[in-house]
């Protein structure tokens, strides 16, 4: 038969038994029209004298694999430190973010806020930030990672052109820890706002090293305090390194005044950021270190050392029974040359004073000049008074800050 004929001839020869994906066309002479589909052959016979034949063979079951034919597996994140929730951590440490796969160059990196200066760099699955200081301490930290075609990207979904993203948005927080109250001393006694030397064990760092400065913040670096000679024993009773106290406290007043700040003797964010600079630019204290010692012991006296010297001892008055002068150390923290002093006597009347050389310590306590008869005993309602001849001395050299014993 005509058909069969041709057929066998068509599926026989070259190529026969691997069906190609392209479509052709057979011409052939024939007397009637006819639309015959055998096995997978499509026939159509449109009118006397022609046969359009085409053939669509079965489609191959090997397929030739192609880059981007599929899209990359997602991203996924696989580790982050400092971990989820983190507190107490040092803010000039690397963050680090590990990812399921490498990443591809010039992949978008994660965001991390508050800003700070500093670089990413890509090792394979692993990006690490490192800052170039630091965050300050106390400090809340979010790690965010977009998703999708414009966060982070695998290498193999840049290869790829398709896939490789996060599939959502990642974030993470942590807390940045408080600044060493160590490295807090150190830096009060490099600057003179102690009465002691602190020598560094090792290396010492460098002042304009802004990197390794903030490092040891968090962790203070080794090393030894030695005390000035020529102080009462009576001011080593109250340092104790490492941890707070009213040397300390002082030190940090005298420091804020000289920078200008609110005197509240708190080691807050603003005075670290000075103190720092102060020890770049070598801004020493410029008022040196003094303590005073007023003795309720008749007689009773108000002596001061400066700098590790003695240079006043007077007779002084301090308060009457009614009107005691507090025991204890405490801060200078307010002084006037002259001033109106006014307050209620034991008995409810009141006064109004002139006063001079006034320096405030504790409360309405004040180490001033008062016009007596005599001097040495407990007269006052609380203040340490003195006379005209030294009133004026011990004002020059009570700087705020400066401590002053009440025993």
């Amino acid at each position: 038969m005509f058909y069969s004929d041709w057929f066998r001839r068509l599926t026989s020869g070259r190529g026969a038994g691997r069906p190609r994906a392209r479509k052709k066309s057979v011409l052939i002479t024939a007397a009637s029209a006819a639309l015959v589909v055998i096995a997978g052959v499509a026939v159509l016979l449109v009118g006397p004298g022609k046969i359009t034949l085409r053939t669509t063979s079965v489609a191959s079951s090997r397929q030739d694999s192609k880059p981007g034919a599929h899209p990359a597996p997602a991203l996924q994140v696989t580790s982050v430190t400092p971990g989820s929730s983190a507190s107490n951590v040092n803010g000039t440490m690397p963050i680090e973010v590990s990812f399921s796969a490498p990443l591809a160059d010039g992949s978008a990196m994660p965001k991390l806020t508050p800003a700070v200066p500093g670089s990413w760099n890509v090792q394979g699955s692993l990006a690490t930030f490192t800052p170039a200081t630091g965050y300050a301490e106390d400090t809340t930290v979010t790690l965010s990672i977009p998703a999708g075609s414009s966060g982070v990207r695998s290498a193999a979904g840049a290869k790829a052109g398709a896939g490789g993203y996060l599939a959502a948005e990642f974030a993470r927080k942590f807390t940045t820890g408080s600044y060493s109250t160590l490295r807090l001393e150190q830096l009060l006694a490099q600057l003179g706002y102690l009465p002691l030397t602190w020598t560094p064990i090792g290396p010492p760092i460098q002042p304009s090293d802004a990197s390794l400065q903030m490092a040891a913040a968090y962790s203070a670096p080794a090393g030894t305090f030695s005390w000035h000679s020529g102080y009462p024993s009576v001011l080593g009773t109250l340092w104790s390194e490492g941890s707070d106290n009213m040397i300390v406290t002082g030190a940090i007043r005298a420091f804020q005044n000289q920078e200008g700040l609110t005197m509240d003797g708190e080691p807050g964010q603003q005075v670290w950021a000075d103190l720092l600079k102060a020890v770049a630019d070598g801004h020493d204290n410029a008022d040196g270190y003094t303590y005073a010692l007023a003795s309720q012991s008749e007689p009773e006296t108000l002596t001061i050392w400066h700098d590790g010297r003695q240079v006043l001892q007077s007779l002084a008055n301090t308060g009457i029974p009614a009107a005691p002068t507090a025991d204890g150390t405490f801060p200078v923290y307010e002084k006037l040359q002259f001033q109106i002093m006014q307050g209620t006597n034991p008995d409810g009347s009141t006064y109004a004073d002139p006063v001079q050389w006034v320096s405030y310590f504790n409360g309405g306590d004040a180490v001033h000049y008062f016009p007596r008869g005599s001097y040495g005993f407990q007269q006052s309602l609380g203040c340490v008074e003195l006379p005209s001849s030294t009133a004026e001395t011990a004002y020059n050299y009570l700087s705020y800050g400066s401590l002053v014993t009440v025993s």
